[in-house]
């Protein structure tokens, strides 16, 4: 164990943050795949409800046990954004969801910006309450303006969850396969079915190395720079005020047959941004790699998404979006756990070194990927 004490909340912090995407990994393919045959909106409105109940559980907590009882509802419940992005990919014109999926990626940026800031702002008692008061008007809204978009006709048949289905939506190989969508009616075949799932490995990886340093960021920011939450939170209105900035200016604008270009140039801008902010030790340098960092994670999520959601027909847009929500969960699940040691073992310059060096195998594989247009000739 390193001397330094103040390492050890890294890791416990890392294991911590690993629950509740583990759990996403585990519930965002079965709720796709119901979603398909029960109906977007039903399944939402499910949803927003487990959400809501876990701010009530974590709003009324007295322990640390019931916090951690609060986060595994709430990762359990965490199907509402693959739903959405479900719900953009049953959008029928391909640049309809190309600006779409930017869309949900701007509302993201934004909820990125303001949430942190108005959290540290807040007396500790107070956030909980406040998340619970979203998470209900959220169910409301939802419940009075959302209509369904996938219509009974173009629903997948309702399906029983045997034990091959079960391996199929929850065996991370399965899923990295997409072998869920693979058996399923009129599924993609040949190379449109290879080019998915390279698309979900790139997907993975990319996840699994940005989470490392999503996670670990507050640590190194408050150990290096002596930075408190409400310089954290001004931190992060920063990067979130950047992504919204680049999604609604420039991404949402990328043509159709463009995304994985923009997806290889931006995960190329992230092994600078690694360097930058790991070996930083000034508050420039580090705000020049938050600014590469900012610009990669406003591009790469957002047209993966969009191009992953042209896969699979009708009655499988909701599992084809689940499982790739899922491997972003497993990703999310095991990169703040790996990083996390990593920072503990060796500190930040070296956990952000490997990092940045391992971008390049997602970017040498998104560069065997079809081109779009041979794709769809085949």
């Amino acid at each position: 164990m390193p001397a330094e004490k103040r390492y050890n909340s890294v890791l416990f912090g890392g294991l911590i943050g690993s629950i509740f995407c583990f759990l996403q990994f585990l519930s965002a393919p079965l709720t796709g795949a119901i979603s398909d045959c029960l109906g977007r909106r039903p399944v939402m409105l499910l949803s927003l409800a487990g959400l809501a109940t876990s701010y009530a559980v974590w709003a009324t907590s007295k322990s640390f046990a019931a916090f951690l009882v609060s986060r595994m509802i709430g990762g359990i419940s965490k199907g509402n954004v693959s739903l959405s992005t479900a719900i953009v990919a049953d959008l029928g014109s391909s640049p309809a969801r190309s600006r779409g999926m930017a869309v949900i990626g701007v509302a993201f940026s934004l909820a990125f910006t303001l949430g942190p800031m108005l959290g540290a702002s807040l007396p500790v008692e107070t956030a909980p309450w406040l998340a619970l008061l979203f998470a209900v008007s959220d169910l409301l809204f939802i419940c009075c303006f959302l209509p369904e978009t996938l219509p009974p006709e173009k629903r997948a048949p309702s399906i029983t969850l045997g034990f091959r289905a079960a391996v199929d939506l929850l065996s991370p190989l399965a899923l990295l396969c997409f072998s869920v969508v693979a058996r399923g009616p009129d599924p993609p075949t040949g190379v449109r079915l290879g080019s998915l799932r390279l698309l979900g490995l790139v997907y993975f990886l990319y996840l699994f190395l940005f989470s490392g340093l999503e996670f670990t960021l507050s640590f190194l920011v408050h150990q290096r720079f002596q930075f408190s939450s409400l310089e954290q939170g001004k931190m992060f209105f920063f990067i979130g005020l950047t992504m919204a900035t680049i999604q609604g200016a420039y991404a949402r604008r990328i043509s159709p047959g463009g995304e994985i270009a923009a997806v290889k140039r931006a995960i190329l801008l992230l092994v600078p941004a690694f360097l930058l902010i790991g070996w930083g030790h000034t508050l420039p340098v580090l705000g020049l790699g938050l600014l590469l960092y900012s610009f990669a994670a406003a591009i790469v999520v957002p047209c993966l998404s969009s191009v992953v959601a042209s896969y699979g027909s009708p009655g499988q847009k909701g599992v084809v979006m689940g499982t790739l929500r899922s491997l972003g969960a497993l990703a999310r699940a095991l990169g703040p756990m790996v990083a996390a040691s990593a920072y503990w073992l060796a500190g930040a310059q070296g956990c952000y070194t490997v990092c940045a060096g391992l971008f390049l195998l997602p970017f040498s594989l998104l560069r065997k990927l079809r081109p779009a247009a041979t794709l769809k000739a085949e």
